[in-house]
Parts: structure tokens; sequence; C-alpha cells
């Protein structure tokens, strides 16, 4: 696997420079389908997918949810959430929401380009925001949001090895998503669906 500056220095080729435009709703196809149709339009959201640096090589950012929150309780996922009113835009949203869970200096990151937006089973329409961070301090979750904040190295994201299947039922049918287990952690559904993406755009690699 190339070194991790290599990997830096393609993703600044490979990922959009300005956040994309939303597709209309008709055109979206969710990760998972719901056994009702939606009956509101896809909440916009975003993610920050932080690439740490560390004297011993990047890593990704990852915080373990709350398990008093009522959606999602107890699960691994990227910082990120809903895009506010006085948001700008998604990178300002992803960097809002990474200071609010973690406590991320948004001096601290500097935005490298955005990825396609994910479309969930929940009717939130995701845009990843990738990122390069020199923290300034350590990450001190919120205990309102946050459980746990933990990182995995870049190389390890990077090998396809480190990919497994996730299977849960819902409504009684199964569904499949990546899975990646990392130090005690279960990386799995969304979050693992979008690390794997990307990977794929990392590596040049195309999403199966």
């Amino acid at each position: 696997m190339p070194p991790d500056n290599t990997i830096i220095d393609r993703l600044t080729t490979r990922l959009l420079l300005s956040p994309p435009a939303l597709p209309a709703a008709h055109m979206l196809t969710p990760d998972w389908a719901p056994s009702r149709p939606f009956e509101r339009p896809p909440v916009p959201a975003a993610v920050l997918i932080a690439l740490v640096r560390r004297p011993e090589g990047f890593t990704v950012l990852y915080t373990e949810r709350s398990p008093d929150l009522r959606a999602h309780s107890g699960q691994v996922a990227f910082p990120g959430g809903k895009v506010d009113a006085g948001d700008d835009d998604v990178a300002a949203a992803a960097l809002r929401e990474a200071y609010e869970e973690v406590g991320m200096a948004r001096s601290d990151a500097r935005v490298m380009g955005f990825m396609q937006p994910y479309f969930t089973g929940t009717n939130y329409l995701i845009t990843p925001v990738v990122a390069v961070v020199e923290p300034s301090g350590p990450f001190v979750p919120n205990p309102g949001e946050v459980h746990s904040v933990f990182e995995v190295p870049l190389q390890r994201i990077l090998r396809p090895e480190s990919y497994g299947q996730f299977r849960i039922k819902r409504d009684g049918k199964e569904h499949r998503t990546w899975q990646i287990d990392h130090d005690g952690h279960r990386i799995w559904g969304i979050t693992a669906n979008i690390t794997r993406q990307f990977r794929d755009i990392a590596t040049s690699e195309a999403v199966p």
C-alpha cells in the first residue's frame, strides 16, 4: 500500500473540490428500502472524515455514540449530523458537529474535498467531507452525544482484508453492510459503507 503522504496527495485530485449538488428525491435509492415510503424530503446531513496527522502516520477519527441517544445509540459513527440553517455549507456543518461532539477546533482542520452524497434508509442525505486534521489538543467526547473517541490507522482502512460483511434483519429482510473490527470496536452500517467508499477513492478501486 502506498505511504500515507502519497495517499493524501492522491486524494487532492480525486475528491470533489466543492460540495456536490444534492440529487432530487425521486432520483435517490436508499442503502436499504424501508417498509413504507418516505413522507418527507430527505434530510441534508454531513459527516467529517478526519485524517488525523500523528507522528506514526495518519489515522481516521471515529466516535462511539452515547448509549442514551434515541437514534443509533452505541453505534460507531463519524462526527457529523444534520445541516443547520446557520451553516454556510456541508463543510461548515461537519466542522461544527466535530467541535460540538469531540472538541475539534475548526482551525485544526483543512478541508480537502467532498464525496458524493450517501442516501440512507432513514431518509438522510449525507455528504462526506474529507479533511486533514492537525490537532492542537486531545479530542474530548461530549458526554451528551459521544461515549468515546478512537482512531484507526489510515493504512488499516486502506487494506481490503480489513473489510468483512455485517448482516442485519429489518422487517424480516436481511441487509448487508461492510464491517470493520478494530481494537474492540465494530464499525458497520452507514459508517462502514462510507469508509469503504472513501477507501476505494483513495486507492482507485471501484466500489463493488
